[in-house]
């Protein structure tokens, strides 16, 4: 199992945000599983996710920037909930034909041009 989970993450090395769709698609294809990733289903399985991530913080009331006085292990179950949030989020626009890095980049723009900084 060690050396399984060593390779596994030698494969994914860096991975930047536009390679993300086609590693996820390589995923699924080897385990059969796009005939379950409709749109509603991703979008729901995602909503699942992001319950999961919620109850991370449900009761911690505010938490600091960096969080400093989170364990370790909380940390990295944090990642692990945010991870899976955003391989869902990009498994639905790939389905959907979206490409989530131009359409965040025009929405950025969009937000710039809407909600102009201050000038002091």
């Amino acid at each position: 199992m060690g050396e399984e989970k060593e390779n596994a993450e030698e494969r994914v090395v860096d991975i930047s945000l536009k390679d993300l769709p086609k590693k996820l698609e390589e995923f699924v294809r080897a385990r059969d599983w796009e005939k379950y990733h409709s749109p509603r289903n991703l979008l729901l399985a995602m909503v699942g996710e992001v319950g999961e991530l919620s109850e991370i913080f449900q009761w911690r009331g505010e938490v600091d920037k960096g969080l400093p006085n989170w364990e370790e292990s909380d940390k990295e179950h944090l990642g692990e909930e945010l991870s899976d949030v955003l391989l869902y989020l990009i498994r639905l626009s790939d389905i959907c034909g979206i490409d989530l890095v131009d359409a965040a980049t025009k929405k950025l723009v969009k937000n710039a041009i809407k909600y102009p900084a201050k000038v002091l």
